[in-house]
C-alpha cells in the first residue's frame, strides 16, 4: 500500500495497492491533467530523484522548495517565531536531512496552506513535526488523504498565536487563505500569500485569478472584496509562492493599487487597444 502523490499538483493520495485512476484537483478547471497522460510517484521516489533546498527568504523567513523543480514548483516558508516556528504552505519532498534541520531550529508547531494546490504530503509533516495543519473549512472536498491532524476552521480569521493570524480571501479558491505576520518586516507587518495573492514579475503589484495556468480571471467584485479584506492590515511586504517574488516595501498600498487596476481592466474601463 502507498500514498500515491500526483506528479502534476504534487498533491499525496489516500493509501492504496494501486495508483489512482484520477487527481480531482488536476481534473479541476483551475488546474489540468498532464497532456501526457496521470502521471504518479510517492515519497520514497522522490527521495531518490530530488533533494530538498533552503535559503533564508528574509528577516525570521526561511524558503523551502524542491530541486529540480517538482509539479508547480512552489517554495514553502518556515516563519521562526519565539512561539514556536509555523510552516506557511508545503512541498512535497521531505526528507531526513531537512527534518533535522527544521528540528533544530526548533520544529514545527503549526502548518497553514493557502489552498489545495499546496496541500501536497501536509500529512507527512504534520506526522514528522507532531503539528495540526489549518485548512479553511470552505476547502474541505480537496482534501485527498484526510487525517486527524488536520483542523477545519471556518469564518473569515483564525489567530494561530504570536501575532499571526489566517485571513480567509476566497477567490482562487472559496477557502483560499493568507497569513497576516504583524512581527513580520521587522514588525511593520507582512502577509504570505501563495497565489492567492500573486505577486508579480516587477515586484511592485499583485494579481488576482481563478485560474492561473488556464488563464481564467476572478470578477471584480470579487476582488473589491478581498483587497477590502486585508485593508485593515498593516503590512510593510507580501511573499508570494516563488523564491524571489515579494513586494518588500508599501505593500498594502500595492495591494490596493493592483486591486484598482484589475477592476478598470476587466469592467473595461482600462487602456484600450
Amino acid at each position: 500500500m502507498e500514498h500515491y502523490i500526483c506528479t502534476t499538483c504534487g498533491t499525496q493520495h489516500a493509501e492504496s495497492e494501486e495508483p489512482p485512476k484520477a487527481c480531482a484537483i488536476c481534473g479541476d478547471a483551475r488546474q489540468y491533467v498532464n497532456p501526457a497522460g496521470q502521471g504518479w510517484t510517492t515519497m520514497a521516489r522522490l527521495r531518490r530523484s530530488h533533494r530538498s533546498s533552503v535559503a533564508r527568504e528574509d528577516g525570521g523567513l526561511i524558503g523551502i522548495g524542491m530541486a529540480p523543480d517538482f509539479a508547480i514548483g512552489q517554495r514553502a516558508l518556515l516563519v521562526r517565531s519565539p512561539g514556536g516556528n509555523v510552516l506557511w504552505d508545503c512541498v512535497a519532498l521531505l526528507d531526513d536531512g531537512l527534518a533535522e534541520m527544521i528540528h533544530a531550529l526548533g520544529g514545527i508547531r503549526a502548518i497553514a496552506i493557502s489552498h489545495p494546490h499546496y496541500y501536497t504530503t501536509m500529512v507527512e509533516w504534520a506526522h514528522a513535526f507532531d503539528a495540526p495543519v489549518f485548512l479553511h473549512a470552505a476547502d474541505r472536498e480537496w482534501v485527498m488523504r484526510p487525517d486527524p491532524a488536520i483542523e477545519h476552521w471556518e469564518g473569515d480569521a483564525r489567530e494561530i498565536g504570536d501575532g499571526m493570524t489566517l485571513l480567509r480571501l476566497g477567490g482562487h479558491f472559496a477557502g483560499g487563505t493568507v497569513l497576516h505576520w504583524a512581527g513580520g518586516a521587522e514588525g511593520r507587518g507582512a502577509l504570505l500569500s501563495g497565489d492567492v495573492l500573486q505577486v508579480s514579475p516587477d515586484r511592485r503589484h499583485v494579481s488576482f485569478m481563478y485560474s492561473f495556468p488556464n488563464h481564467l480571471p476572478l470578477p471584480a467584485a470579487t476582488v473589491r472584496r478581498i483587497a477590502a479584506a486585508v485593508e485593515p492590515f498593516a503590512f510593510e511586504r507580501v511573499f508570494g509562492a516563488w523564491w524571489g517574488l515579494a513586494v518588500r516595501a508599501d505593500a498594502r498600498d500595492a495591494v490596493r493599487r493592483s486591486a484598482d487596476r484589475y477592476v478598470d481592466l476587466v469592467e473595461g474601463n482600462g487602456p484600450v487597444t
